[in-house]
């Protein structure tokens, strides 16, 4: 017989709900923490336990929530919820998608972010020794949430707060709704899941219960309450962004990341940084950066989609844009910006400039107010620097263009034609003084200023 952790996982994220507290025309999954929607978050608690198949069940925006979800996993099947009629519900919409499958499966909720991989792979695990895990938690203030009613280490049931009994209500162990269980023996048991409520909602919470009654034996794997953390208002996204914040730069201290300031850097759900490198005060990583081993980000700083190098240097007040990618020991300094560009091992673009669809070969060096005109007003194009090629300041690159290897341009020229290896371009209008003119001139602004300052 398979461990529970070998079985084939079908991983069912709960993205329906309407979100109300929120008081936002954008469903509730689609907000996002880390730079990422809600979404994205629980997908990412799942991914480490490798699952076979993953079912987001979806009801109200779910037209928005199924085009993120394509974008984000698309791997993943979206079931629709319609109407909404509580967890268990919505959970029983998964039972066609799950059809014939052999397995587990893993319910977890599009707005309960914080979920560690290691706490789900502990519930896989005590599949071995009872038919329903559920995941429970001891808050510091149980208030109203749902306990869940123990015989030493089984779970006769889950007992809603308003409709607990006071000896109910002692209890601490209360109910987080991630649950664990053979999908088919699940569908099974929400089958008989009835609607004998107020809300005449079918919920979810009732399983634990059929389960006894059917013979099986149900359990619980605790966590802490941190984890359990769900979002349902603005105030809740805000409380949950600190919390993600400071555990992302805890994690990367601790991995040997150096941050002066680490309470001003703001990191994304998936960002990347190698050992050695150091974050100076008040970046921002946007989504899809990785930053490698003893690369220093300079204060800031914003980078989303790129890619740092070992030992480079970015900044202070760069910006990375996406399709960045800077070589080993390159530097990007003040004031650049850089978009979809490779730049080389070794080169630098030190200050004032905008290098955009383009690459730039090893130890080249591109002089302060460089541009690479590469938007004609309809289509991009490209400009190619080559190795140890030396771009002079002021210097406009109007692409497509191609500068060769150890080539160089003066400062101040604007560049429309290829230059080849080895050779200077100026392409600047010749200078002509005019003896005594700007005497003149500036005696005669200041004559008509006078006259209108008398008028």
């Amino acid at each position: 017989m398979q461990a529970p952790q070998d079985r084939p996982l079908a991983l069912i994220v709960l993205a329906a709900g309407a979100g109300t507290r929120m008081k936002s025309d954008l469903p509730k999954p689609l907000h996002q923490l880390g730079q990422a929607p809600l979404l994205a978050h629980a997908l990412a608690a799942g991914e480490p336990l490798s699952p076979a198949r993953i079912l987001v069940v979806t009801g109200h925006g779910a037209e928005a929530v199924e085009a993120t979800l394509n974008d984000i996993a698309p791997e993943a099947i979206s079931v629709r919820q319609e109407p909404q009629l509580g967890t268990g519900h919505a959970v029983l919409q998964a039972a066609e998608a799950l059809e014939g499958f052999e397995g587990d499966a893993m319910v977890l909720y599009a707005d309960s972010p914080f979920f560690r991989p290691e706490t789900l792979t502990d519930m896989r695990t005590a599949r071995a020794t009872h038919d329903v895990v559920m995941l429970g938690f001891e808050p510091a203030d149980p208030g109203r949430y749902g306990r869940l009613v123990m015989d030493g280490d089984n779970l006769l049931r889950i007992v809603e707060f308003k409709e607990a009994t006071e000896e109910d209500r002692q209890i601490r162990l209360c109910n987080s709704g991630v649950l664990c269980a053979d999908a088919t023996t699940l569908m099974g048991l929400l089958a008989q899941v009835g609607n004998d409520n107020a809300a005449g909602e079918y919920y979810l919470t009732d399983v634990p219960e059929l389960a006894n009654a059917n013979g099986l034996k149900a359990t619980v794997v605790r966590c802490d309450e941190e984890e359990t953390l769900g979002i349902n208002s603005r105030a809740e996204l805000v409380a949950a962004e600190r919390l993600f914040q400071a555990k992302r730069r805890d994690a990367l201290i601790e991995d040997g990341v150096t941050m002066q300031a680490p309470e001003t850097v703001h990191f994304a759900l998936d960002t990347h940084i190698g050992r050695d490198a150091v974050i100076e005060p008040y970046v921002v990583f946007g989504p899809g950066v990785t930053v490698e081993s003893g690369a220093q980000i300079r204060a800031f700083s914003h980078l989303e989609q790129c890619h740092v190098g070992s030992g480079a240097i970015v900044g202070p007040y760069a910006r990375l844009r996406p399709g960045a990618e800077i070589g080993n020991g390159a530097k990007i300094g003040n004031f650049v910006e850089v978009k979809a560009a490779a730049i080389g091992e070794g080169a630098k673009i030190n200050h004032l400039s905008y290098v955009g669809d383009a690459t730039v070969g090893e130890r080249a060096n591109i002089g302060a107010g460089t541009v690479t005109c590469n938007y004609d007003g309809v289509l991009k194009h490209r400009t190619e620097i080559g190795a140890e090629a030396f771009i002079g300041s002021d210097t406009m690159l109007v692409a497509p263009v191609s500068i060769g290897a150890r080539a160089m341009t003066a400062s101040g020229s604007v560049i429309t034609e290829n230059v080849p290896d080895g050779a200077l371009a100026i392409g600047r209008a010749k200078q002509i003084n005019k003896p005594g003119l700007a005497v003149k001139l500036m005696d005669r602004l200041r004559a008509i200023k006078a006259g209108r300052s008398k008028g």
